[in-house]
């Protein structure tokens, strides 16, 4: 009887965290982008698909604020022909949408979404799976990815489509290892891989970017300001990279339209080609969501009010972990609206300003902020003498490797202006 109880609450969780919040919040996500957009452009936006009333005999349709042309675009791409070349390479060509919604979908299962709560006794998690390798299981689901993409271009066995694969495969290869190198700093000061206890740290010390609240003789504030310089190196890194991984603007170079018609889904139609943009969202909304967790306080209100919370109860039913789901998918929903702004704002990169950026100077910067948020979380166990000499060390060392990069950056010639350099 236990075990199918666990197994109803697992089925819960997966439907309930899954399907009811991180689906419904691709759709959404659509919506958001282009009445920001429109907002940005000066323009009005999606405001007219509704439900037409007036056939039935009333006086006005029912719009609610053009909420329903994503149904609309959804029942659109399902019903379009599903329209398979001749030419390409069948079971890949297949394939390829499904590898790339999925790993987006799958590392949604260690996202700790809220609070543990309580009902009849029986604690909760709201996390699908609590594994303490949380952060190392999103990066290796989510780097399948880009076998989607890659298979996309190759199997449509057509020129446009195989270079936006090819540009998809060195881009993400490029910068994961950026990405992987800028949370090393964060999981030296927590101690921790599972993201859960990364998250009821920061409720109970601080979030890494807000420390605070909850200094104690292991947490001092001034440990934590201190702290401070390689976390906000290490957000900035990481989450320029989510971009990039998650092919946003200004790194969308593998579908770029001036050069390469569509990119990798330019022989695809119909939900096949819906699939890869589904994907795209899904993954915008987990590298929202880790960015949140790791950085953000995930879950947590801060300010010390989130045991309160979690104490909330209406008799046996403790329901503070569903007013914390609430505080994130707010959080959430911020930072995707941050991800559209910056679409509509930035330029798209050059290739090879985008190759620079990830090899030239994110993989470096990583590297050294690995260090120094090393030295600075060890900085309690060693005499000043040590912590100074070591300071010293990676000043020494970043200064003679900025000015190796500045002495081999090809020079560009005057005449030659956006086209880029010998």
């Amino acid at each position: 009887m236990e075990i199918l109880i666990q197994l109803a609450i697992i089925l819960a969780k997966v439907i309930g965290l899954t399907f009811l919040v991180v689906l419904p919040l691709v759709p959404i996500s659509v919506y958001f982008e282009r009445r920001f957009s429109a907002v940005i452009q000066d323009r009005v936006g999606p405001n007219r698909v509704g439900i037409p009333l007036t056939l039935l005999g009333m006086k006005k349709d029912f719009h609610f604020f053009g909420l329903v042309q994503p149904m609309a675009d959804g029942l659109k791409l399902f019903l379009k022909e599903d329209f398979t070349p001749v030419h390409v390479r069948k079971a890949f060509y297949w394939l390829a949408p499904a590898l790339t919604v999925i790993p987006a979908l799958v590392t949604v299962c260690v996202v700790p979404f809220g609070s543990p709560i309580e009902i009849g006794g029986r604690e909760v998690e709201l996390v699908i799976a609590n594994l303490d390798v949380g952060p190392l299981f999103v990066f290796a689901v989510s780097s399948l990815a880009v076998y989607g993409i890659t298979l996309a271009g190759w199997s449509s066995n057509s020129k446009y489509p195989f270079v936006g694969g090819v540009r998809s495969t060195a881009q993400m290869i490029s910068y994961e290892i950026a990405l992987g190198l800028s949370i090393i700093p964060v999981l030296l000061y927590y101690g921790d891989l599972n993201l859960s206890n990364i998250v009821q740290h920061q409720a109970d010390h601080g979030w890494l970017l807000l420390p605070f609240w909850g200094h104690d003789a292991e947490n001092p504030f001034i440990h934590k300001l201190l702290f401070l310089i390689p976390a906000l190196i290490a957000f900035l890194i990481f989450t320029i990279s989510i971009f990039a991984e998650t092919n946003r603007m200004p790194f969308d170079l593998p579908e770029c339209e001036t050069e390469l018609v569509g990119g990798y889904h330019t022989e695809y139609s119909s939900m096949k080609f819906a699939m890869f943009f589904m994907g795209e969202y899904a993954a915008m909304v987990i590298g929202s969501a880790l960015i949140v967790t790791l950085f953000l306080g995930g879950w947590s209100v801060g300010f010390g009010a989130d045991a309160w919370i979690s104490g909330l109860a209406i008799g046996s039913f403790k329901f503070g972990g569903l007013i914390h789901l609430g505080v994130f998918l707010a959080k959430l929903v911020a930072f995707i609206l941050f991800f559209i702004l910056v679409r509509w704002t930035v330029p798209r990169f050059r290739y090879d300003q985008l190759m620079r950026l990830g090899w030239v100077i994110f993989f470096e910067a990583a590297l050294i902020n690995v260090f120094l948020a090393a030295l600075i979380v060890a900085a309690p166990q060693f005499t000043a003498a040590i912590t100074i000499t070591g300071g010293i060390v990676l000043l020494a060392v970043t200064g003679a490797l900025i000015w190796v990069l500045r002495v081999s950056e090809p020079k560009t010639l005057p005449n030659q202006g956006l086209l880029g350099s010998n």
